[in-house]
């Protein structure tokens, strides 16, 4: 091999083993970095942690770790390299595959191997401990993972050769990298296609294509993975980090972000990636969509609610005091990369928040999403799994449909909604959002938003009470909030009189006429308005 292949996982992943497997193989070295570093010191590992301290040792490692990088060898790091900050640089552009293991497998591996300096005393408390600290920078910096819980060290090796074999070394007759992801056309003017589905970040390069300059804007959690994008394209790469959430979307942002492009020389061929969850995308879009009046952008999603709803459509903007997304711009990107691998990196909240935009695209077009969610809300909101991975397909798939016959909201009517019907619950939601100051997270608004609206239908006569009442029930199984302040009300009544979907004075509300159905309220009746609230509220 010309180039290392890197093993990176927790402590009994199993990486000594199956890097010895890969090695013979592959005809290669197989290279232990630990080893190398106690050959170089003259002590055992133990030793070293001991005696210099854990500082101490991450220096040497990382000093190893970087001259191993040009060895055409298997190469194994100790579970902890990873987390220092110079071996994640010196990683980009490298194959990495993570070999993934449970907490209580890892122990049972481990046994009470005291030789670990980092397991001494509870091991499987320690290696939970470990593995939650671990796991997000794990999963930001492999090429490829897996799953080493269920498959002897020979069938580890043997799925990591297919990878090699199809991916790294594409000459060479191998199966198929891992399941296979869907490509969603969105017929607009300007087509594109979503993919979705694990390891696509790395058709970023393709969709690249030979660009000069390329922008990458990012939040600060999302770093290791923004050396990873840009380690696979071509000419200069200008990373640009963004605040975290809503607060990123402001006008200072933005103009922080024009004078880093203009500094940079960003001509109308260059390109603007936006790598994050939908705060970031929105962002992106618009600095794309103002910079010298449109440039070219990507989108890679990294979160469920950015996947589903912000990445794709073509709407982009920001916020003012006055409101969310009252300043924007329709800009269709070049196309959006759904990586379902980067889910794994989400907390419980957001990945909760974001099944609140699948579960809304089931009840205004696609139900199958409903029953699915409902048979199994542990799957749907477990990261990467099979069934939120195709809850997430079809809520993209409802996106793609709705926008292509309505892409910038001009065609509805009181009988037949465009896109609008894509901002079902969000006119309620959008005011939560600003009377919280974005604490609240874009979903969980929204989950209050739909049981308002479905409270709202239900008194219209639209609904009836079993699918008023299947709006909370299946909101709360998922986690997520459906009632807020009771007394909140007249301050949310005024925010949503600037909501954009209002003609003039006249409140719209998009509602359902049935499950599947949505249609246009104008003009509903303020004290019908305010019993749906309290309703909600109870």
């Amino acid at each position: 091999m010309a180039r290392p292949l890197i093993l990176i996982g927790a402590p009994g992943a199993g990486k000594t083993t199956v890097g010895h497997l890969l090695a013979q193989r592959l005809d290669c070295d197989f290279i232990d970095v630990d080893d190398v570093v106690e050959e170089r010191m003259g002590r055992s590992v133990r030793d070293i942690f001991a005696y210099d301290g854990e500082a101490a040792f991450r220096e040497v490692e990382s000093a190893v770790t970087l001259d191993l990088l040009d060895r055409g060898a298997v190469i194994s790091l100790g579970g902890g390299a990873p987390m220092t900050h110079s071996i994640q640089e010196g990683l980009v552009g490298h194959t990495v595959v993570w070999l993934e293991v449970a907490a209580g497998r890892a122990a049972d591996r481990v046994g009470l191997n005291v030789a670990r300096p980092l397991l001494l005393g509870n091991v499987r408390g320690r290696l939970r401990a470990l593995l939650e600290e671990r796991l997000p920078t794990y999963a930001a910096l492999a090429t490829y993972r897996v799953d080493t819980d269920s498959r002897t060290p020979d069938e580890v090796a043997d799925a990591i050769l297919d990878y090699v074999h199809s991916e790294v070394l594409p000459g060479l007759p191998g199966p198929e990298r891992r399941a296979a992801s869907t490509a969603i056309e969105v017929h607009t003017d300007d087509p594109y296609v979503v993919q979705v589905g694990p390891g696509v970040l790395d058709q970023v390069g393709s969709l690249a294509g030979d660009t000069s300059r390329v922008a990458i804007l990012h939040p600060p959690t999302l770093r290791h993975v923004a050396r990873r994008v840009a380690g696979q394209v071509t000419g200069e790469t200008l990373l640009i980090e963004l605040p975290d959430g809503e607060a990123a979307k402001t006008v200072a942002v933005l103009t922080d972000c024009w004078d880093r492009l203009a500094a940079a020389g960003f001509t109308r061929s260059d390109l603007v990636i936006g790598l994050g969850g939908g705060a970031t995308t929105d962002l992106s879009g618009f600095v794309a969509a103002s910079w010298l009046r449109g440039v070219r952008f990507l989108n890679l999603p990294t979160t469920v609610l950015a996947m589903v709803d912000a990445a794709v459509g073509g709407k982009t903007g920001i916020n003012i005091g006055a409101g969310k997304n009252l300043v924007g711009a329709f800009h269709e990107p070049i196309g959006v990369l759904c990586d379902t691998d980067l889910l794994r990196t989400l907390d419980r909240r957001e990945l909760r928040s974001g099944m609140a935009e699948v579960i809304k695209c089931g009840f205004i077009a696609h139900p199958e999403i409903l029953d699915l969610v409902e048979s199994d809300m542990t799957a749907a909101l477990t990261p990467a799994s099979e069934l939120q991975t195709e809850v997430i397909r079809q809520g993209i798939a409802v996106k793609a449909r709705v926008v292509a016959g309505d892409l910038r909201e001009r065609t509805s009517t009181p009988d037949h909604v465009g896109r609008e019907q894509l901002n079902y619950g969000h006119t309620l939601a959008h005011a939560i959002e600003q009377r919280e100051h974005f604490r609240w997270r874009h979903g969980e608004a929204i989950s209050v938003g739909m049981v308002f609206v479905a409270e709202v239908a239900g008194r219209l006569g639209l609904i009836d009470e079993a699918l008023v009442w299947r709006h909370r029930t299946i909101l709360e199984a998922a986690g997520l909030p459906t009632r807020y302040e009771p007394d909140a009300w007249p301050e949310l009544r005024a925010t949503m009189a600037l909501d954009k979907k209002n003609r003039g004075t006249t409140l719209r509300l998009v509602l359902l006429q049935g499950l599947g159905v949505p249609v246009i309220a104008e003009g509903v009746d303020e004290d019908l308005l305010a019993e749906a609230y309290a309703a909600t509220c109870r």
